[in-house]
């Protein structure tokens, strides 16, 4: 069964159908999309930009280029009410020895007299977190670089004491802190050397629990709070850079495969007074657990979160420094997973992981999804009792901050999506209101100021890019718009643009689909179109959703093809806890049949052509493009699979435990959701690429595949990328070079435009 409604991307309507056919070759061209003007800087966009909120909120500061030093950056003050501009810090006050610091992120002291500025930055895993800092008083209005003893580009989450007279950072898997006044640097811990990791993580705790800066200072500056990773039992996996020298060089990487011991975990505080450590006393082997957060409430209260290796039992402690007290505050099972941060487009998947306080400090909010929906609780610090904030039948997507007697939130009841903001009362009297104004109709983010009365509100549909404002809330009243997009709808505008309709397939387990179809502009329902599905799949993305349409799927929709994507069950639609949870230990299985089944329906609308189908998807959507080549090989003709888990076997251990159990327990999970044990079955053209230097998903994993394929005689194509990462997009011209690959194989094997 197949419903269906349609919208049309932005300006549409004015281009449908009304192109005269006395077009000259060269202005035809032109409405026309190329890889090189994809990758070119013609269509640039927009985005929401970083900004600080201070006073409470009542004010933001926000990066901006001067117009004195061309170029240079500078930071400036808007109030959030009127929108009243003032210089913080002049590009001509950020001059340094060759020239301006370029602001890449910013933080301010407690008092907000001090700037703390990060630059210079260097990658460490996914993310640049290693740099360089500096500070600008703006009493003196001297701007000095803290860890000068130290080589450029080597330190991580510097953060200002609440009295100003020190900074706190980490370098080479130590904390130090740094007397302002004389430049005096004190080793807090020095046992680091790698395996040992203080204040900071190994790559998976990073990758799969969204952890990067690992210590935390007491509000009155009495104590630091800090993560300890002993990961010296770790295995280490080496990947190969055979292009830097005529000698090929090993890279090693702590990497704990699926069914290995996580690294050991401790929670430390250290004096400061003193520099003595004391650490928290948990049961158990530390091996056995994770610790996914630790936070301060006030100076002498921590709540430390607990996580068991099964990732089905989330344990919230208090800890009392002064009594050296921990008590069990909260306790969450479930007999799938827990989780953490809810993956949502609306969620920052890699956030903090701290719990959301109640303004009086006294509970704190957590999303569960422990009933038919993912509802908000409130739970009491003091006792662990429980209140249902949100008693609604439908899912919460994700948090915002509370205000005293209220919470925002975004959800979107009626259509899994888009996403829109709500507020309710934090008593759980069942009164909800929706903030977001209709006009808004998408997916809407927003960056809600401490006092919950502004923020930064981001908006994207099929129908419009993204656009950014600061608004009130909660009468959702625009006060100023940062991004607009118009230079971008403008060139737009000018291209033969695509039609998109979202449909629900229902397959013939009577599971309901949510797909997006993306249609040439000159889309004729009497014709036969070539069939291009995207695929995802798996826990951490939902992919049919009213956003942006990307540049590239308008290029192949002009070229003839009607693109599809698809979410199936264990994505994170907001369509209650049964379907994300049904993919428990059914990786590579469940998903991969509500795929095949929905396209089988799919293909029945007379206008797609079932003889020219192709797939393809990057990581959990790579693994689901193989799996659907090989356990649907008479739906689909061609495949591309792009850094692709072949067998779960080898994956990392957080993620793969977590949504797989364990493997010493249920081995034959693992094996049926694996891609590499369906191999045998591939009929049709596959195409096979990977970077080699994908500290994620290995090329290993690529290997293990093309053994198989070998071993069972089957004909593929492969492209690797030398010393390329999970992304794929180092070194000069690669992402133009894998999308040309990309588009070739698709053209030569599943040939465009309509038949009759």
């Amino acid at each position: 069964m197949i419903t269906m409604r349609l919208t049309y991307p932005f300006v549409f309507l004015l281009l449908l159908g009304f192109a005269p056919l006395a077009f000259a070759q060269q202005e035809a061209d032109s409405r026309l999309l190329t890889l090189e003007r994809i990758h070119s800087d013609e269509f640039t966009k927009e985005y929401a930009p970083e900004i600080q909120w201070i006073d409470d909120g009542e004010a933001y500061v926000i990066i901006e280029k001067s117009k004195s030093i061309e170029g240079a950056d500078e930071l400036v003050r808007y109030e959030s009410a009127s929108q009243e501009r003032s210089l913080f810090i002049s590009a001509e006050s950020l001059q340094v020895p060759g020239g301006t610091l370029a602001v890449e992120s910013f933080s301010l002291s407690p008092d907000a007299s001090r700037v703390l500025i990060f630059t210079n930055s260097s990658r460490v895993w996914r993310s640049n977190t290693k740099g360089d800092y500096w500070v600008y008083n703006l009493n003196t209005n001297q701007l000095q670089r803290i860890g000068r003893s130290f080589e450029g580009s080597s330190l991580m989450f510097a953060k200002f004491s609440s009295d100003n007279n020190y900074v706190f950072y980490v370098h080479d898997f130590n904390i130090y802190k740094e007397n302002f006044e004389t430049g005096e640097t004190t080793a807090l811990t020095t046992d680091g050397n790698g395996d040992i990791i203080n204040g900071t993580f190994d790559w998976v705790y990073e990758e799969e629990l969204g952890k990067r800066d690992g210590f935390i200072l007491s509000p009155n500056d009495e104590f630091v709070a800090f993560w300890r990773l002993d990961a010296s039992d770790t295995g280490t996996f080496y990947m190969i850079n055979n292009t830097d020298s005529i000698y090929s060089r090993p890279i090693p990487i702590q990497y704990p495969k699926v069914g290995e011991k996580p690294s050991s975990v401790s929670v430390g505080l250290i004096d400061l007074k003193t520099e003595q450590k004391t650490w928290i006393p948990f049961d158990g082997d530390p091996r056995s657990y994770y610790i996914p957060g630790v936070q301060w409430v006030n100076e002498d209260l921590l709540l430390i979160q607990q996580l068991n290796r099964h990732q089905n039992e989330l344990t919230v402690w208090s800890y009392v420094p002064s009594e050296m007290k921990l008590k069990k505050v909260y306790v969450e099972k479930e007999d799938t997973f827990v989780d953490l941060m809810y993956p949502d487009m609306t969620s920052d998947i890699w956030g903090s992981n701290d719990l959301t306080l109640t303004t009086e400090g006294a509970s704190f909010l957590r999303m569960t999804e422990t009933d038919p929906w993912r509802h908000i609780y409130k739970v009491s610090i003091d006792d662990g009792e429980k209140l249902l904030v949100t008693p609604f039948d439908y899912d919460v997507a994700s948090m915002r901050v509370p205000t005293k007697s209220n919470v925002y939130y975004v959800a979107s009841p009626e259509n899994s999506t888009q996403r829109y903001l709500y507020q309710t009362d934090l008593k759980g009297r069942g009164k909800a209101k929706r903030l977001t104004p209709k006009p808004f109709e998408g997916v809407n983010n927003y960056q809600v100021s401490p006092n919950g009365e502004y923020a930064l509100h981001t908006h994207q549909s099929t129908q419009e890019p993204t656009s950014v404002r600061v608004i009130s809330l909660p009468d959702h009243k625009t006060i100023r718009t940062l991004v607009d997009n118009e230079a971008y709808k403008e060139k737009l505008s000018a291209l033969e643009l695509p039609q998109v309709r979202f449909m629900k397939i229902t397959t013939e387990d009577d599971i309901e689909v949510d797909a997006r179809l993306v249609l040439p502009a000159n889309f004729d329902p009497g014709m036969k179109y070539p069939v291009l599905f995207h695929v995802y799949g798996e826990p951490w993305a939902q992919v049919a959703t009213d956003q942006e349409i990307s540049l590239w799927d308008m290029m192949m929709a002009q070229k003839g093809y009607v693109v599809i994507d698809m979410d199936n069950r264990g994505t994170p639609c907001l369509k209650g806890s049964a379907w994300r949870k049904s993919i428990y230990r059914q990786v590579g299985r469940i998903n991969t049949r509500d795929q095949g089944l929905a396209a089988k329906e799919i293909l029945k609308l007379p206008f797609l052509d079932e003889s020219r189908t192709a797939v393809w998807g990057w990581s959990g959507g790579g693994s689901m493009t193989l799996n659907l080549m090989f356990q649907f090989p008479e739906i689909y003709t061609t495949g591309v699979a792009i850094a692709a888990v072949s067998d779960q076997r080898v994956y990392d251990n957080i993620y793969q435990e977590r949504y797989m159990g364990l493997p010493q327990e249920n081995p034959e999970d693992f094996i049926a959701g694996s891609p590499v044990t369906h191999a045998k079955n591939l009929e049709g053209n596959l195409l096979l690429i990977h970077g080699t230097a994908d500290d994620n998903v290995h090329y290993q994993s690529a290997e293990l595949l093309i053994n198989e394929l070998i071993k069972q005689d089957k004909q593929f194509q492969m492209m690797s990328y030398p010393n390329r990462s999970h992304g794929i997009y180092e070194g000069e011209n690669t992402r133009k070079h894998l999308f040309t690959l990309i588009t070739n194989y698709i053209l030569e094997h599943v040939p465009a435009g309509s038949a009759d």
